[in-house]
């Protein structure tokens, strides 16, 4: 197993007509039903990622509001369908699968969960999910067209008024029951709609997992690959990193070396069209996996320049070392300051972290910046070797888990330890691993934390391989929590500087002869603050030693 690091209605009787519901609380009423709106519209346009990704930007403002929770759930699960359906991996087991081995793999996946899962499974939801997935499925036209005959919406309603009389009223109480239950459930589903069983207990499968916690999901098996390879810090593909935006694939990072950079590919060029198709017609997501493929195999894109021209590239596909440190530099000579980027926390982090700390040493770094903006996390292990060497002693990160076997206190060793004047940057988007490392930098006032409270992931998940086909499962099994015994679950990390930062920025260029630093503070804020604040800690040290 691996360890990763996802208005109320007031009703008022005339008696009392002098109680006003508040003007904040109506303008509060009136955004979240704005929201909502934006949200049906993408929903309309079946832009399910877009969609997922607005419902969980809006819950951030709105938290804990129930209409945008269901919305957000139903989002994603029509945006797993499409995706499995559209994974060639998860379709061919599917070919292979007969009905008994399908409930035989759904057997493994439900004693994984009951086995492994931070919490004590509720097995009645785990029915009443795998049902809500199923009538999802069977109106999303990847399933309609992979998985069964097209069945007239009066089967689709003789069909859910079987399961409303014969299995919603069951008591699931354990994981034997809820696959006895799915059973029947598929044997209905092919009887009143034509879907082949196994289809339905693959639905029902996904659905288990899926409903546990927003970070816990069944991994097909080129899903399981992608896992592995971002762990290993390498995978066959372009070499880009990606941003989903509307009908289009915007281009955030080009791997230096790599197969989109060898071709000419740049930052902020955008993806209009994969292998002819245009992403007007197919979804950003479509678009993604089709850029995925064999190694050594070709994908043609049409790329728009920032400038508006439009070029075309053929590109081969080829296996990419992903560095998890990059841009490190000396910003500011004159002071030290260094600089370096933690893109994410894989195997290689520490060694990666090990080479950068040295190299910037040489060229005489005093202080050092840890951007960590953007980052999504990885390995709980880098995470904590990583914060290891800028702590001395005390608390890296704990975890608790429902089983003691979870529960530890990574400790920081004196051994190796850089006493580096540190500045750490974070946003929305610095999460799980990252957050263990700004969390553990804030509490024990090792250094400054600058930018926008992070993403607030303070979950553990373990990667669980299946032994029927190759598939596995992504389960949550701990919680963690800073050293101070802060939960980063959806609180995150609050910075010690708040800098409200643009969405877009670039990072400094190194600084030219004159020791002046070439920084676009309108773009970076973040980091013009950081290069404040250290350059005023060696004016007080100079000022320290002058004395």
């Amino acid at each position: 197993m691996l360890l990763l690091l996802g208005a109320a209605l007031l009703l008022v009787s005339p008696a009392f007509a002098q109680v006003r519901i508040p003007p904040a609380a109506i303008a509060d009423m009136s955004r979240l039903d704005e929201v909502i709106r934006q949200g049906e519209l993408l929903e309309q346009e079946r832009r399910w990622s877009d969609a997922l990704r607005y419902y969980e930007g809006a819950l951030r403002d709105f938290p804990d509001r129930s209409e945008l929770l269901q919305r957000m759930a139903t989002a994603r699960v029509h945006l797993d369908v499409a995706r499995r359906y559209s994974d060639r991996s998860f379709l061919n087991s599917l070919q292979r699968l007969n009905e008994q081995q399908a409930l035989d793999l759904f057997s493994e996946v439900l004693l994984k969960i009951e086995t492994y899962h931070v919490s004590d499974p509720d097995w009645q939801q785990v029915l009443r999910q795998g049902m809500q997935g199923l009538n999802i499925a069977v109106h999303e036209p990847a399933f309609v067209d992979k998985a069964r005959w097209p069945a007239a919406e009066e089967q689709v309603q003789v069909f859910s008024k079987q399961l409303a009389n014969t299995v919603a009223p069951a008591q699931i109480r354990s994981r034997h029951q809820a696959r006895e239950a799915t059973a029947t459930v598929a044997r209905l589903a092919d009887r009143y709609l034509g879907v082949a069983p196994q289809a339905t207990i693959m639905e029902f499968t996904c659905a288990a997992v899926a409903t546990l916690d927003n970070y816990s999901a069944y991994l097909t098996g080129d899903q399981l690959d992608d896992v592995f390879s971002q762990i290993e810090g390498n995978f066959v593909g372009l070499g880009i990193e990606l941003k989903p935006e509307q009908q289009s694939l915007l281009i955030v990072n080009v791997i230096p070396g790599g197969p989109a950079d060898l071709a000419g590919v740049q930052p902020n060029d955008r993806i209009l069209e994969v292998d002819g198709k245009s992403m007007r017609v197919i979804s950003t997501d479509v678009a993604a996996d089709m850029l995925k493929g064999p190694e050594l195999s070709f994908v043609e894109v049409r790329i728009e320049r920032p400038d508006g021209t439009l070029r075309d590239y053929r590109i081969q596909r080829r296996c990419v070392e992903v560095p998890s440190v990059s841009d490190a530099q000396i910003l500011d000579p004159a002071t030290g300051t260094a600089y370096l980027k933690l893109v994410s926390f894989q195997k290689t982090t520490s060694q990666d972290m090990d080479r950068a700390l040295w190299d910037l040493h040489g060229k005489g770094m005093r202080t050092l910046i840890v951007d960590l903006r953007g980052n999504p996390g990885g390995l709980l292990n880098a995470a904590v070797e990583v914060a290891d060497k800028f702590l001395q002693a005390g608390t890296i990160v704990s975890t608790r888990g429902r089983s003691v076997r979870e529960d530890f206190d990574y400790k920081a060793n004196s051994v190796g330890t850089w006493l580096v004047p540190l500045i750490v940057l974070i946003d929305g988007e610095s999460a799980s691993a990252s957050e263990i490392l700004a969390g553990a930098i804030h509490d024990h006032r090792r250094g400054t934390v600058i930018g926008q409270r992070s993403y607030g992931k303070g979950s553990v998940q373990g990667i669980f391989p299946l032994s029927r086909y190759k598939s596995g499962v992504r389960l949550t099994t701990a919680k963690f929590y800073t050293p101070s015994g802060q939960a980063i679950s959806n609180f995150g990390v609050t910075p010690d500087i708040t800098v409200q930062q643009p969405a877009r920025h670039t990072v400094a260029r190194p600084a030219g002869d004159d020791d002046e630093v070439l920084t676009h503070p309108d773009e970076d804020l973040a980091l013009q603050t950081a290069l404040d604040v250290a350059r005023r800690a060696f004016t007080q040290q100079h000022a320290a030693r002058s004395k």
